[in-house]
């Protein structure tokens, strides 16, 4: 945007302070409030602008950008290419610029490096390049990769206009059953401190400006503690619970991460049990968000709700209560000025500029408490250097986002983060082997060897099977992966079957710390990945790159120890059957 006389706070030259004061200052009460609502959006076909999405609720870019003088969104969903993507965002920015005020828009968005979909935390990486998840990153063990990792996400995101990254995610996986475990850094509070500081640094940069990703930090005051490990998205999950009064170590990855400079900080959907703290979700929890983030970590970023603390709302056609939990009885804008009050400065999910208006006109909300976070909402926007060019090179998108050399590092962290667990000489199989394969696409796994077409026929056979979980009633539920973790019968009938004809390599999506006890013993090696490509692992398996991984976490050996251990306490199940960071060379 060009310095314009009726416009002084697009100066450069002037401190960012001033030119806050100065924007904020020309500000209608419509304007600042559309500033509080950071939710989905959805692109159109071919990279143009979108006239919404039934299945999320979402309406027209026009009517965010336009009608509710909305600026924050967080991309729904994937393009074909990173062209489409680019001028999709440059087309939303042309409508910013043609409001009043010019606000440019900054787009936010979940992972999408990786091989999970979940429209409620990740998505596949279609034109970028692919790496392991998290949880994969930290069985490398490796800091220097995760912050490559983070550069690389750093420059492909804003090639296509992505400035902020709702991530990452340093809870620790401290109950064996939780949902959310993939994309966190595993169970050890160093680790995770120590991985999760590197992954600030590469998105952020050596110095925050023009080129950054501003890095939005989650769960606080950390997530893994959940009841049974259910997922608080849904009413069932809504507990936090701490049986070893170790609330304060949950709080470590979250200094790492403040002391690497963390910008943003989105709190969890669960409610502290039986703490100090009061019994309501962390977005409405003062105690947590003034009195332990602001006052006591001294964080002046930007703290935005997870999705949906205020309204209802449908997902995939089904009808979801508001993320409410421990204030359910609250009307909608009463939940708001509890948000606002406990400290917050966005409501994630939620488009109801008109709910917050009418609260300052009531007088429920001071028009002086929409300025506190409105200056660190318009201060973010001037230091990611979006007023001074809001604009992508569209054409060069494409050259620069999943390029060779990104995929060649990418494909080298998915190598790098597959953990052998057991092996009972099948592994390293050899070269031109006849192989018998599930899970793994006959034309990749012949380039290893001659691929057969029953167990009778091979010399080695590798099944690729995902850990287990329930069955939840709703497509959206089925997302998130909770409940038990046993394998069924049928499952482990069918390993014992291919074994007992031939040696038998199991390759476990782990996503949970599942019960594996019963794989290791039919099969006669046992490997883990965290999103690797068939490629990538046979690589490994074959011998032809060294095994390195480690595992993240302890795996349990039975689902009595889970049951038995306390969900706030990392490593508390009884007698694991492989340790964190137990992983075998080949």
């Amino acid at each position: 945007m060009s310095n314009d006389a009726a416009r002084p706070w697009l100066n450069p030259d002037l401190p960012t302070s001033e030119r806050v004061e100065l924007l904020l200052g020309e500000m209608t009460l419509e304007e600042k409030a559309g500033l509080f609502f950071h939710t989905m959006i959805a692109m159109g076909e071919g990279g143009e602008l979108s006239e919404g999405s039934e299945a999320f609720g979402i309406p027209s870019n026009r009517h965010h950008v336009v009608d509710l003088h909305m600026s924050h969104f967080n991309l729904l969903g994937a393009a074909p290419t990173a062209g489409e993507i680019a001028g999709w965002y440059n087309k939303l920015q042309e409508l910013a610029t043609s409001t009043r005020l010019g606000i440019p828009v900054t787009i936010s968005t979940d992972p999408r490096h990786s091989f999970s979909e979940n429209p409620g935390a990740s998505i596949l990486s279609g034109p970028f390049s692919q790496w392991p998840e998290p949880l994969g990153l930290a069985a490398t063990r490796d800091a220097g990769l995760v912050e490559r990792f983070g550069d690389i996400a750093r420059q492909e995101y804003t090639a296509v206009g992505i400035r902020v990254a709702l991530h990452p995610q340093v809870d620790l996986a401290t109950e064996s059953r939780w949902a959310r475990q993939l994309q966190t850094f595993g169970e050890d509070a160093e680790l995770s401190g120590e991985l999760g500081s590197a992954y600030v640094r590469g998105f952020q940069g050596a110095s925050f400006g023009a080129g950054s990703v501003s890095t939005m930090t989650k769960h606080f005051p950390g997530g893994g503690p959940q009841k049974d490990g259910e997922d608080p998205h849904f009413d069932y999950g809504r507990e936090q619970v701490y049986p070893g009064d170790n609330f304060e170590h949950h709080l470590k990855p979250f200094e790492a991460v403040f002391a690497a400079g963390g910008r943003q900080i989105m709190p969890y959907y669960g409610m502290p049990v039986g703490t100090e703290y009061e019994e309501v979700g962390f977005g409405f929890n003062k105690g947590v968000l003034t009195g332990l983030l602001r006052e006591r970590f001294g964080f002046d970023g930007i703290v935005c709700t997870d999705w949906g603390l205020v309204t209802d709302q449908p997902i995939m056609g089904t009808d979801f209560s508001a993320r409410a939990w421990g204030v359910e009885h609250l009307t909608p804008a009463e939940r708001m000025v509890k948000i606002l009050d406990a400290g917050a400065d966005q409501f994630g999910g939620e488009q109801e500029p008109q709910m917050l208006i009418d609260l300052v006109r009531s007088g429920a909300v001071t028009e002086e408490r929409l300025d506190a976070s409105a200056r660190r909402l318009l201060r973010e926007k001037f230091e990611l250097g979006l007023f001074e060019d809001p604009y992508v090179d569209a054409a060069a998108a494409d050259a620069l986002v999943g390029s060779a050399e990104f995929r060649a590092a990418g494909f080298a962290a998915q190598q790098a983060s597959v953990t052998v667990l057991s092996n009972h000489g099948a592994l390293p199989f050899a070269r031109g082997a006849k192989l018998y394969v599930e899970g793994i696409a006959a034309d990749a796994a012949a380039a290893y060897g001659e691929v057969v077409a029953s167990p009778a026929e091979a010399d080695v056979a590798i099944l690729r099977i995902q850990a287990p979980y329930e069955q939840r009633s709703s497509m959206f539920e089925n997302f998130f992966h909770a409940g038990s973790l046993d394998f069924d019968a049928a499952t482990i009938a069918h390993i014992a079957d291919v074994a007992a004809v031939v040696p038998t390599v199991v390759d476990v999506f782990l996503d949970r710390p599942a019960i594996l006890e019963p794989v290791v013993t039919v099969a006669n090696a046992v490997v883990a990945n965290w999103g690797s490509s068939a490629q990538a692992l046979l690589d490994v398996l074959s011998g032809t790159v060294p095994a390195t991984g480690r595992l993240p976490f302890d795996v349990p050996r039975s689902m009595a120890a889970v049951e038995a251990s306390r969900p706030d306490v990392p490593f508390d199940t009884e007698d694991p059957l492989f340790r964190f960071g137990h992983g075998l060379s080949l």
